[in-house]
């Protein structure tokens, strides 16, 4: 059997509270597909087990929660393989997203540090979830030629005005107060307070934990740009969004026109698409299956894979694109990543877009 040191998913039961701690500090806890089933397969055991009262999860070392998936196995998924293995891997971690959405013990998300890309899917669908002055939170996938995932698109779709939009289109990392107005967490807790916050959870129900160690989060900076982004970034368009934004005049909003700039044109194209329709979506569930037919077409797009060579192998910061400019992207380009997959779909909506587990 693993010793902690080789095990990526570490389980304990300490009282009232089981806990789940991801295990790869030295790859800021990335998730693999053992990782998944893993957690997936606690949270089973948990659930009817009347002596654990509330989940929580948290990352290994100092660094974060958690900073996404393997991307890596993707890259090379995609570059040399045949698809399957990124495909079974969405497929197990989206149902995972839905179900710590529907838990019905509270399950709470220590979301400290680096929590990114399927680091949100894991924290910020839960019951409580908790920030710190360490927190950085982000869904930065059109960097590498990809598009927000893990119920991300239904999770920025519905932050207050355009704030989500330009999250998913820049793929900026926010802080506590940033992610508390946006609706991806819920109460902030000083670090130093966390391990305090752990012993009570053991001991106390929920609110009365943290109740002792909550406190006011420091002043975001989102809500006082939030004037010229949602008049930027209200457009039908990537486009035109780049246009308003090189209008503004502000220096804040020329910035973020740069920044998308250098984004992959088919990444934000497409992630604008989804944000859009997953603001019409009713339920979370109906987001994922939304979500696994765009990744699953995301695989098969040169841009990730280039993408994911000069951010993260290569680290020459100087992605070539295909299509290298937004004009050259068409609308059937990005509907193209919405077809429906036939008997390979997700199907966690279950028929009519009702999910699963409602029926």
């Amino acid at each position: 059997m693993n010793n902690d040191a080789e095990d990526p998913v570490l389980l304990r039961t300490t009282g009232r509270a089981a806990r789940i701690i991801l295990n790869r500090p030295r790859a800021l806890n990335a998730l693999t597909h053992e990782m998944v089933t893993r957690v997936d397969a606690a949270l089973t055991g948990w659930e009817h087990d009347p002596a654990v009262q509330t989940v929580v999860i948290s990352g290994a070392g100092e660094r974060g929660l958690c900073a996404g998936g393997d991307i890596r196995a993707i890259h090379d998924d995609a570059r040399d393989g045949d698809g399957t293995a990124s495909a079974a891997f969405w497929r197990d971690e989206y149902h995972l997203n839905a179900r710590t959405a529907r838990y019905p013990k509270p399950y709470v998300a220590l979301m400290d540090g680096i929590v990114m890309g399927g680091g949100v899917g894991l924290s910020a669908h839960g019951g409580v979830r908790v920030v710190t002055e360490r927190s950085r939170i982000a869904m930065p996938e059109t960097g590498i030629g990809f598009i927000p995932d893990v119920g991300g698109t239904y999770l920025l779709s519905r932050a207050p005005g355009e704030l989500g939009t330009h999250l998913a289109l820049t793929g900026a990392q926010i802080g506590a107060a940033d992610a508390l107005s946006c609706g991806l967490a819920d109460h902030y807790v000083p670090s130093a307070a966390l391990d305090a916050l752990l012993d009570d959870l053991a001991t106390l129900p929920v609110p009365e934990a943290l109740a002792r160690h909550e406190q006011q989060a420091p002043q975001g900076v989102l809500t006082e740009q939030r004037s010229w982004i949602d008049a930027c970034c209200s457009a039908d368009s990537v486009e035109e969004i780049v246009e308003r934004l090189c209008a503004h005049g502000g220096t804040e909003a020329k910035e973020t026109a740069e920044t998308l700039l250098a984004k992959s044109p088919t990444a934000l194209k497409v992630t604008l698409a989804a944000l859009r329709r997953a603001r019409r979506l009713g339920s979370l569930e109906e987001v994922l299956d939304q979500e696994y037919r765009v990744s699953c077409a995301g695989l098969k797009s040169p841009d990730l894979v280039e993408g994911v060579r000069a951010q993260i192998i290569d680290k020459d910061r100087n992605p070539r694109w295909s299509p290298a400019t937004l004009a050259e992207v068409t609308d059937a380009d990005v509907e193209h990543f919405f077809a429906p997959l036939g008997d390979r779909e997700l199907g966690l909506a279950g028929p009519g877009g009702a999910p699963e587990a409602a029926r």
